[in-house]
């Protein structure tokens, strides 16, 4: 399960990658999406790799993050009352099900999740360079879990 948050905004962004955009359901900034990790994501990601930054989610946020900002697909909390309609005890067990395979869609919930702008910013250099050189942007492998543990 790869954990993608946009950084950037659209201005002066090609239309091929505004589509990829959209088709992550990345539409503004600070948005989070949970894709699968087959290559046709990954060739996606790698298309808008200049807009957003990825990693690899661990359960424990996974669960986090569904029980403070998760929603419904109908716009509401994740309650008791969902996870006894999914069949499910708990949102551990539901975090569970999204990193075996299954998608925020699929389970009824919102396909993205709105997130906070990251408590003492972004990296040293900013949003305009790679992960790798001390930027925000790019593959950022386990390290995502704390920015959005941030962000939350």
């Amino acid at each position: 399960m790869i954990g993608v948050v946009r950084v950037r905004g659209r201005v002066h962004m090609r239309t091929g990658i505004k589509r990829t955009l959209a088709l992550l359901g990345l539409n503004r900034v600070n948005r989070f999406c949970v894709v699968p990790e087959n290559d046709s994501y990954k060739n996606m990601l790698k298309k808008v790799k200049d807009y957003i930054t990825w990693g690899e989610m661990n359960q424990e946020m996974m669960a986090l993050i569904l029980k403070k900002r998760g929603k419904t697909a109908q716009s509401k909390p994740i309650t008791e009352s969902y996870l006894k309609e999914k069949k499910l005890k708990s949102i551990e067990e539901l975090a569970e099900k999204i990193s075996n395979g299954s998608t925020l869609k699929a389970m009824d919930l919102k396909p993205f999740i709105a997130l906070k702008p990251p408590s003492k910013g972004f990296e040293r250099k900013g949003i305009k360079k790679s992960y790798s050189i001390g930027g925000a942007l790019g593959y950022r492998g386990k390290a995502i879990n704390e920015l959005v543990k941030r962000m939350l």
